[in-house]
């Protein structure tokens, strides 16, 4: 892409007043809530990252978080074509179970991430939308730096939140409003309390606060997230290998 087209970009994502317009969403670990100063901004990029074997559970983090930020609008999921046999397929009675009303979602199948990129940028312009959620496995050439700016271009114009869904991929440089690293989370052992999703998800990328790390449960009959019994996860010092790599993340 030309070099003037690029600084155009750039000057429209850092122009007055894009960023005072946004609202940010609560999500009710009030952890979580601090670190993002009032919750998940709208009208943004952001990035979730599935731990290896943790796809199901990056899926549902994800889910929650579209959720909220959407409120009572629908919600876009576009996958690859391949997605369902690699990952699982995505169920209506899941969602339902999750606490999401299946009729709120659309799925869209596509080929590959071109055009799953495609979908996204036409679904972007669509104002009765509340969020759009980018399943994208592996590291396609395509999802550089420069496709990070122009969804978040077009996430801002219409103010509809973009979750960008990484499975079998790493971090790289992207202007996501945050990044997550989630992995599944044991259960309460509490008999009532059984089936309730807990995650463990690390803010590894934040623009405007502070990381963090906590062990989340998602309410599936209040729609939001909470504090688990188990408390949250303490962050590692920054000599240690974790920290590092979290650093890294960051970058």
């Amino acid at each position: 892409m030309h070099s003037h087209t690029i600084a155009a970009l750039r000057a429209s994502l850092a122009r007055p007043g894009l960023e005072q317009a946004a609202v940010r969403l609560p999500l009710g670990h009030a952890a979580a809530d601090l670190c993002l100063k009032g919750g998940l901004e709208r009208g943004a990029l952001h990035e979730v990252f599935a731990g290896p074997g943790h796809e199901a559970a990056a899926t549902g983090f994800t889910a929650g978080l579209a959720a909220r930020v959407a409120a009572r609008k629908r919600l876009l999921w576009i996958r690859q074509d391949f997605s369902a046999l690699e990952f699982g397929e995505l169920s209506a009675t899941g969602f339902l179970e999750f606490g999401i009303d299946p009729e709120r979602l659309l799925l869209l199948c596509v080929a590959d991430a071109a055009g799953a990129l495609r979908a996204a940028h036409d679904a972007l312009s669509c104002a009765a939308l509340g969020a759009v959620v980018i399943e994208i496995a592996g590291r396609p050439k395509i999802l550089d730096l420069m496709a990070s700016r122009r969804l978040t271009l077009a996430s801002a114009q219409k103010t509809v939140t973009t979750f960008l869904l990484r499975f079998n991929a790493e971090p790289q440089a992207s202007t996501a409003e945050t990044r997550w690293l989630v992995r599944a989370a044991a259960s309460p052992t509490q008999a009532e309390n059984w089936g309730h999703p807990v995650f463990k998800a690390g803010l590894v990328r934040n623009r405007h606060g502070r990381t963090g790390e906590w062990v989340m449960e998602w309410s599936c009959d209040e729609g939001l997230f909470k504090e688990a019994d188990r408390g949250a996860v303490v962050s590692a010092p920054s000599n240690r290998p974790v920290a590092a790599a979290r650093q890294a993340a960051n970058r």
